[in-house]
């Protein structure tokens, strides 16, 4: 139904759609991704998307952080962790590619003592200390990595997810260069934005999880605000219901993946609240993540609605490009991977 623009490689101002040429111009340009998980590549390549697509702002629509801290401990000149249920030894000297081995899995790491090891072993609050440590470092890190390769005109917008601990909103929004709007409003020129970190229940009780009812009531709330003087974006972290946005496996008690007919049985996992918001409100664009296998576009009603999907444990970035004209037309979209 949409057709993924080449245009973009050749840096035309104007656009094609439905094989119509559009004598609107391009207002603003959105580079968009979803679900780095902490991964130091994939944000690379995500603030290198601002030169190759000419982007005027670049997006980060939740679950930043990453998944939990692998200790290293050093002895005898050997490095040594447990990655993915494996040990790994390498020597000293190459603890850049030890660290790279760790971070792609999604995970912090940190050299420690066999002492701090053995204080924090079973203990869940010292971890979560760690851990939140290690996360202040990277997305601080971030920031200055943004600050430094970017110009200064373009704009870096990281929003939490489920997955993201409440404290790092702070801290990202102290970061130099990055903006962290959650639950609010954002001004991007002839748009406004609004950002929602919550998803519907899930099996894991991921920190900003929300009844249906709630959810809806809440996004009513801040829908009062939208401003009357421009139109719309939607940066919503849970998929809309039964969109094909938000396939994912179906998990039994044990949330281990159920087979049916000798297939795994793939099932909607998204917010009919945010299905009914966007029916509702119509956008302009209605960006969203949280699923990472379900990389699709959609149409609901008017709006134009983008998962681009995950995949960031092969070091690949799955992003959109979209273009919007002033009047909150969406004039063309390229979905990314790289």
């Amino acid at each position: 139904q949409w057709r993924c623009a080449n245009y973009l490689q050749n840096r035309h101002p104007y656009v094609a759609i439905f094989g119509k040429k559009s004598k609107q111009k391009r207002a603003l340009r959105i580079f968009f991704a979803s679900d780095l998980h902490g991964s130091n590549r994939c944000y690379r390549k995500f603030l290198a998307a601002a030169g190759v697509y000419e982007a005027d702002v670049l997006i980060i629509g939740g679950d930043f952080a990453g998944k939990g801290l692998v200790p290293i401990l050093e002895k005898d000149g050997l490095l040594s962790a447990t990655v993915r249920g494996k040990t790994v030894e390498m020597p000293a000297e190459r603890e850049d590619d030890l660290l790279a081995e760790i971070n792609r899995f999604g995970y912090y790491a940190r050299r420690m003592t066999p002492e701090e090891i053995e204080t924090i072993d079973g203990d869940p609050i010292a971890i979560e200390h760690y851990f939140q440590l290690e996360m202040t470092r990277q997305l601080t890190q971030w920031g200055e990595l943004a600050r430094d390769r970017l110009p200064e005109q373009t704009r870096v917008i990281i929003t939490p997810g489920n997955d993201d601990p409440s404290e790092m909103d702070a801290v990202l929004r102290n970061a130099p260069k990055v903006e962290c709007p959650s639950n609010d409003w954002t001004n991007l020129g002839p748009f406004a934005m609004v950002s929602f970190p919550y998803v519907s229940p899930t099996p894991w009780d991921t920190e900003r999880e929300m009844p249906e009812d709630k959810m809806a009531a809440r996004i009513d709330e801040l829908m009062l605000q939208a401003p009357t003087d421009r139109p719309v974006i939607m940066n919503l972290h849970c998929p809309p219901y039964g969109t094909g946005l938000d396939n994912a496996p179906e998990l039994d008690e044990n949330l281990r993946p159920v087979i049916r007919g000798g297939r795994p049985s793939v099932i909607p996992v998204g917010s009919t609240a945010v299905r009914d918001a966007i029916k509702k409100y119509q956008p302009a664009l209605s960006l969203h993540g949280h699923i990472h296998e379900s990389r699709a576009v959609q149409k609901i009603g008017a709006t134009l609605s983008i998962n681009p999907g995950s995949d960031y444990t092969a070091d690949l970035l799955r992003g959109a490009v979209v273009d919007l004209a002033d009047d909150g037309t969406v004039l063309d979209f390229l979905l990314t991977a790289g």
